[in-house]
């Protein structure tokens, strides 16, 4: 595991928000505050028999710190995590760690939110900082039902927010070029929900002209791994290395950077081992990296960010600051 320090917390209220969405609060086993965090932020959660470990988006009000609130989907495909948190009672005790950010509000003049299914999450903390700041904003919430959607009491009646549900008429549904439009001075759009969903969001933006540098995005899985190029570029292995000791480990094909690195004692820092976190980014110093993370923006990439747990090298060496 990596060397990230927990804290235990007691689930003081659950509640069903859909009847795959539950709600949970909780609160800290000591009765001391909980971190800070500004709206975006996610904390892990340790749960269940395995000790399995979950990034969930904090969607509570932000500057409450006797209480954090999560909402988890009970995901059909599962890998344990939302199956382990849909077990837990008031008055059970889990692990969490400090809230970590790389989805905040920027300093725009106007939001546009975009959120898709339990993308709410993020995105709901966003609104409620907004109305306390006088923000300017509107969120865009899509669903494949109301009775799919969470949080429609704090929502549906909003007039800074639409629903839009996938059994509705179909001009009632998400629609870029209506709902976002071309893209305008000072506006930045913040996007999270399933995959399906971020690639329409994401893509439909970009053919509005919309500049990656005014696109924030949040998944809450990985994208499909990228495959290897005709010429061959992205398959095989490589060595990695380290610039404080100058060791060098044979990356296979079938392996992360972080995999081999882990496994010959060095310590990195990463939770999520699928590029969507950004707790284990490091920076490049030699070589030519391999992207394959869904968190990084163009900019970090080129000035040489890489994240170990899912990208790779172009190059025959990839020399890493570690």
């Amino acid at each position: 595991m990596s060397t990230t320090s927990w804290t235990d917390v007691v689930v003081v209220a659950r509640y069903d928000a859909t009847p795959r969405i539950a709600v949970f609060d909780l609160a800290r086993a000591d009765g001391a505050d909980l971190w800070e965090y500004e709206p975006g932020a996610h904390i892990d959660v340790e749960v269940g028999e395995a000790a399995l470990v979950r990034q969930y988006s904090l969607c509570g009000p932000p500057g409450l710190h006797k209480q954090y609130r999560i909402a988890v989907l009970d995901e059909a495909t599962s890998r344990g995590g939302s199956r382990a948190m849909h077990a837990l009672t008031e008055g059970d005790t889990l692990r969490i760690a400090a809230p970590r950010n790389r989805f905040g509000l920027t300093s725009a003049r106007r939001h546009l939110l975009l959120a898709g299914g339990i993308g709410i999450t993020p995105l709901l903390s966003m609104a409620q900082m907004l109305d306390t700041t006088g923000g300017d904003y509107h969120l865009h919430y899509c669903a494949r039902s109301r009775s799919e959607a969470a949080f429609l009491a704090e929502l549906e009646d909003h007039p800074r927010v639409t629903l839009h549900f996938d059994d509705q008429a179909p001009g009632q549904l998400l629609d870029l070029r209506r709902d976002v439009g071309a893209p305008a001075p000072d506006t930045a759009v913040y996007v999270c929900g399933p995959g399906g969903f971020m690639d329409y969001a994401l893509g439909r933006a970009a053919e509005l002209g919309w500049p990656a540098s005014a696109l924030h995005k949040e998944r809450f899985s990985a994208a499909p791994p990228a495959v290897a190029e005709p010429d061959g570029t992205g398959a095989g292995g490589f060595i990695v290395r380290l610039s404080s000791t100058g060791a060098e480990y044979a990356v296979p094909e079938d392996q992360s950077v972080l995999d081999v690195l882990l496994a010959n004692g060095v310590e990195a820092p990463y939770s999520c081992g699928q590029g969507i976190c950004g707790e284990c980014i490091v920076r490049v110093r030699a070589g030519e990296p391999d992207h394959r993370d869904n968190i990084l923006t163009d900019e970090e990439r080129a000035e040489g960010l890489f994240t170990p747990c899912s990208s790779r090298s172009r190059s025959p060496i990839l020399e890493l600051e570690l």
